[in-house]
């Protein structure tokens, strides 16, 4: 009940690569990258488990970007000679780097496969992997060889997804995740082919399905449009149709957002990771900040199907404020969980 767990990314340590920053350049190549990415894993679940997490990650540290690190291992798809395109709808800017789709787009192989058999030995604990969801990864890519719509192309997506989260939940992933922020910005599309991908993806896997929907990182651009916006309404469009679906649990931004917790009955009996911690500032939550948020939650979703998390990834924050963050979620989860039990055993004494 209530056991806690972060999105999926925490920051790099500064040996491996610049701190605070998104896609950050590797300071090392060959087996000397392969070892620090090792030790950056070991600390990263280090960190976690102190900190009082129950279900740990790999922190992502073996990927630039939470997206390209899984392009990164398929055929067809460009990282390095980026295009320029509108993504996100242009919510947070314009124009972005993209990746490029240059050929046919093949998974030869596992991709995350060994990175989650190494965490799987690292810890005895519950052991998520992330990966980006097809919409977003469709989003996030400038389609120059299928010249397809962005259905096909998700779809496509979405068998090669699927394939490695079957292959993850057989090596011991205890939940596999998929990254769908863009679930937060074209509502047409989620209702008209979204979902049909998310399921498309989840199709077999026998671990924990779960879906992460966020406002976006803790980055300066986010964080200008955060404090601009004024509809937070569309969690209120795809609750219900999550709530159809057959993903388990589904993660949300609700510490740094206007969201109102009453869409979480939407939900229905779907697991609720509830955005607890703030990702877009080093300033660190008290135990009794996160308590609050999570008794609010309560008035809406059953302690047994809430998850305390963080509103998204950690990555763009100092290692300080990470592992401060993280200690806060856990501390908070059990002051409210104490809460609960106190009155479990006086409704069982006075009865």
């Amino acid at each position: 009940m209530l056991a806690p767990s972060i999105v999926g990314s925490l920051p790099k340590p500064s040996w491996l690569a610049a701190p605070n920053m998104l896609r950050a350049p590797w300071r090392l190549t060959g087996d000397d990258l392969t070892q620090a990415q090792d030790d950056a894993v070991r600390l990263a679940i280090l960190e976690q488990e102190q900190a009082g997490l129950a279900t740990v990650t790999d922190g992502e540290v073996r990927r630039r970007h939470y997206i390209w690190g899984f392009l990164d291992g398929l055929t067809g798809v460009d990282t390095e000679n980026l295009a320029r395109a509108r993504s996100r709808g242009g919510r947070y800017s314009e124009i972005t780097e993209v990746a490029r789709v240059i050929g046919p787009v093949e998974r030869k192989g596992p991709v995350l496969l060994d990175a989650c058999c190494f965490a799987r030995h690292a810890t005895t604990r519950r052991l998520k992997v992330t990966m980006p969801g097809p919409m977003t990864i469709v989003d996030s890519v400038a389609d120059e060889y299928y010249g397809t719509d962005r259905k096909t192309l998700a779809m496509k997506f979405a068998a090669i997804l699927n394939a490695e989260a079957r292959d993850l939940a057989g090596a011991g992933a205890d939940v596999v995740q998929f990254d769908e922020p863009c679930f937060n910005i074209y509502l047409d599309e989620v209702e008209a082919w979204g979902i049909e991908a998310l399921e498309a993806c989840m199709e077999g896997v026998v671990a924990k399905r779960a879906v992460h929907i966020c406002y976006g990182y803790g980055t300066p651009a986010v964080l200008a449009w955060k404090t601009k916006n004024t509809d937070w309404g569309h969690y209120g469009v795809t609750f219900p149709l999550l709530a159809r679906s057959s993903v388990d649990q589904v993660s949300i931004e609700c510490a740094a957002s206007g969201v109102d917790l009453t869409v979480l009955r939407e939900l229905g009996s779907k697991e609720v990771m509830l955005g607890a911690i703030d990702v877009g500032t080093e300033e660190v939550e008290t135990a009794d900040m996160v308590a609050t948020r999570l008794r609010s939650a309560l008035q809406h979703v059953p302690a047994e199907r809430l998850i305390p998390c963080t509103d998204c990834g950690l990555v763009p924050r100092s290692r300080q404020a990470s592992r401060g963050k993280m200690r806060a979620l856990a501390e908070g989860a059990a002051i409210v969980r104490a809460e609960l039990q106190s009155r479990t055993r006086n409704a069982v004494t006075v009865s």
